[in-house]
């Protein structure tokens, strides 16, 4: 039963996160089901399948409170599902210990960008450009995104998101529910190409429909919240879990002497206090001057 809740409270963590926030939802279920001992294959799989249902409830969910560019999605579905297909064969096909470490590691440089793009969004706001994306760079972008969230758990979201803010074209609210919408495709493009290389007797079930549950209760709440909450607490909050989770992963699997762990998880958690009190701080600010 203690189990069951904590998938579910993983599920629904990392939904609320991906819905406020237009990324995160395979970086957070995936790094902490690789703590548990999961394969990368099996546990990619595992989230895209839970993600099948989950992006479509917060698909519906952005589209019923007006946060989707309907024309952006549909340009963005095919390739993102084509890189997502890829992907998923791909990781599908390579031994899974040997590259836990580096999913851990793409997960942890994802990690790192997060914080960063939170921490500092104003490097993010200085492209002038209004003009919508052409094909021949929204092609390249779906691929990338999608294969690089079918191998690493994750992605689609910090790549595509961030890109997509920064061309101005949409407001931020309904960049994140473009993305969301659109992650559908991925994610069942990518649950195809892991049920072909994998098959479905490799699918953990439990985990899937506790991931589901989860996410299904936290998809009308976020895209709710995507209108009112802080998006830069929350990106600085999931950044910061996300790398301390995985540098955890990746001094145990690199076998880095004992004696380093403690001091490198203390200085970590210093530093995420740190850039969450910097966050405040601004938020807090930024209220003032509005006021004002």
């Amino acid at each position: 039963m203690k189990k069951l809740l904590v998938f579910i409270l993983i599920g629904f963590t990392a939904q609320l996160i991906d819905g406020s926030l237009g990324m995160a939802y395979g970086v957070t279920s995936t790094t902490l089901l690789l703590t548990f001992g999961i394969a990368p294959a099996v546990a990619s799989a595992s989230v895209h399948l839970a993600e099948v249902v989950t992006t479509a409830a917060s698909g519906a969910s952005h589209i019923k409170f007006g946060n989707v560019d309907q024309g952006m999605v549909k340009r963005l579905v095919l390739p993102g599902a084509a890189g997502a297909f890829i992907g998923a064969c791909f990781l599908s096909n390579l031994p899974g210990q040997l590259i836990k470490p580096y999913v851990s590691l793409f997960l942890l440089a994802l990690g790192l960008y997060i914080m960063y793009r939170f921490l500092f969004p104003q490097h993010f706001h200085r492209q002038t450009a209004s003009k919508a994306l052409p094909n021949k760079q929204l092609i390249p972008l779906g691929l990338i995104a999608g294969f690089f969230d079918a191998t690493g758990g994750g992605g689609w979201g910090p790549i595509a998101t961030p890109v997509l803010l920064a061309r101005k074209q949409l407001e931020a609210r309904k960049v994140i529910g473009t993305v969301d919408t659109a992650e559908f495709a991925v994610a069942s493009a990518a649950t195809l190409g892991f049920l072909i290389s994998l098959g479905w007797e490799q699918v953990n079930w439990y985990w899937v429909l506790t991931l589901m549950l989860g996410g299904l209760a936290a998809a009308p709440i976020a895209a709710w919240l995507v209108r009112i909450i802080p998006a830069h607490l929350l990106g600085v909050l999931v950044g910061g879990l996300i790398i301390l989770t995985n540098i955890r992963t990746l001094l145990q699997a690199w076998s880095f002497p004992k004696d380093w762990h403690t001091p490198a998880y203390i200085s970590l958690f210093v530093l995420w206090a740190l850039a969450l009190l910097l966050t405040v701080r601004r938020q807090r600010a930024a209220s003032l001057s509005e006021r004002l």
